[in-house]
C-alpha cells in the first residue's frame, strides 16, 4: 500500500474535539482582546491626565518613553528595560514613581500597577486622582 491510500483511509473521529478546541481558542482570544482593550483605555486616560498624548499608548517603545517622561526618569532607562532581570527591577521602580506622581503610595504602585498590570491604570485613569507632576513626587518622597 502506498502513502496516499493510507492517508485517505484514516478516520476523522477527532473532528468534534478539534472543532471544540478551536471554538474555545476563539472565545479565549475574544476575552483577552477585551481585557487588553480595557487596559489600553485605562493607560490612555492616565496619559491624558498627565498632559501627554493618549495615542502614545499604542506605539510600543514610544509609550515607555512617555511613561518615563511622566515619572521624571531619563530616557536612557529604555535601554535598562531591554536587559533581562534588570527590566523587572526598573519596571517596579517606574510603577512606584508613577503611583507617587499621582499622589499614591509605593504599595499602590507595586500591587496595582506592577503585579496586577492594567488594573492600576484603570483606577488612576478613571478615579479621582490628579497628576501631581515630578516635583510633587519628590516632595512626597521627602515628607
Amino acid at each position: 500500500m502506498t502513502i496516499i491510500p493510507a492517508l485517505l483511509l484514516q478516520s476523522d473521529s477527532n473532528a468534534a474535539v478539534t472543532g471544540g478546541l478551536l471554538a474555545l481558542g476563539g472565545a479565549m482570544f475574544l476575552v483577552f482582546a477585551a481585557i487588553m482593550l480595557l487596559f489600553i483605555i485605562g493607560m490612555w486616560k492616565v496619559f491624558t491626565k498627565a498632559g501627554q498624548p493618549g495615542w502614545a499608548v499604542l506605539i510600543p517603545i514610544y509609550n515607555l518613553y512617555i511613561v518615563l517622561k511622566i515619572v521624571g526618569r531619563p530616557s536612557w532607562w529604555i535601554l535598562l528595560c531591554l536587559i533581562p532581570f534588570v527590566n523587572i527591577v526598573v519596571a517596579v521602580m517606574i510603577a512606584i514613581d508613577l503611583a507617587k506622581a499621582f499622589g499614591q503610595s509605593a504599595v499602590f504602585g507595586v500591587v496595582l500597577l506592577f503585579l496586577l498590570g492594567g488594573i492600576g491604570y484603570l483606577v488612576l485613569g478613571f478615579g479621582n486622582y490628579r497628576y501631581l507632576g515630578v516635583p510633587a513626587r519628590a516632595a512626597i518622597a521627602a515628607a
